[in-house]
């Protein structure tokens, strides 16, 4: 984040990520009224803390939900996390999500043993995402805005490019994200299981949800 650059006493530059006075109070020759001094005062302000503090500022999230489902003929199961561990940093547009796979729950035990089996996840525990927003995000704007992310995704030791869609909303609390995209278990050498005699569809389709919180700044 680039310093403040002096213009004079009560003077300040506007910079990336910061807000600064346009003009030196010292400047102004007219006395001005009260009310006048008051609305000054108060749009500096505003300008000074609020927006900064929406584009300046990363979001991070511990409690995202994931999800997959996977389906074979005539059934379809889905496992879920609430451990979604990830961080969007605005000023750089950045993106950066990960998941312990180990966490997953499809209901029953067996099916969770299995599952953490053909992942492996004593020797690949994590899922990662990490790339870039490449389409642009207005968090002054209300309501979910389409988003577009590109970046590198890794699984049991194999990592892809990958884009994926998904929404971006700017909340009260933060940063509310969603996204779905499908993954081929072949394509990073994961051999799908089978239930009794029929074999899982190779074709994951994931889901994430999360509300990112404004990371404090030291």
């Amino acid at each position: 984040m680039d310093e403040l650059e002096s213009e004079g006493m009560g003077g300040w530059r506007r910079g990336r990520g910061e807000h600064r006075l346009l003009f030196p109070l010292q400047f102004i020759q007219t006395p001005l009224r009260p009310h006048v001094l008051r609305l000054v005062a108060a749009c500096l302000l505003w300008t000074l803390v609020a927006v900064p503090a929406v584009w300046g500022q990363a979001f991070m999230t511990k409690t995202g939900h994931a999800e997959f489902t996977s389906s074979v003929p005539l059934h379809t199961f889905t496992g879920t996390s609430e451990h979604l561990v990830g961080r969007i940093s605005l000023p750089d547009s950045t993106v950066d999500f990960y998941l312990d796979l180990t966490t997953l729950e499809t209901g029953i035990g067996k099916r969770d043993k299995d599952m953490r089996t053909t992942l492996e996840t004593d020797t690949y525990p994590f899922a990662e995402f990490f790339g870039t927003l490449v389409t642009p995000f207005d968090p002054d704007r209300e309501g979910a805005q389409p988003v577009t992310v590109r970046g590198a995704f890794t699984l049991h030791g194999v990592t892809r490019e990958v884009t994926i869609d998904g929404t971006l909303r700017r909340t009260a609390e933060g940063l509310k994200v969603e996204a779905a995209w499908e993954i081929n278990l072949n394509d990073y050498n994961i051999t799908p299981p089978s239930l009794l005699i029929v074999r899982v569809d190779e074709v994951q389709k994931v889901r994430i949800e999360a509300l990112l919180e404004p990371v404090e700044r030291s």
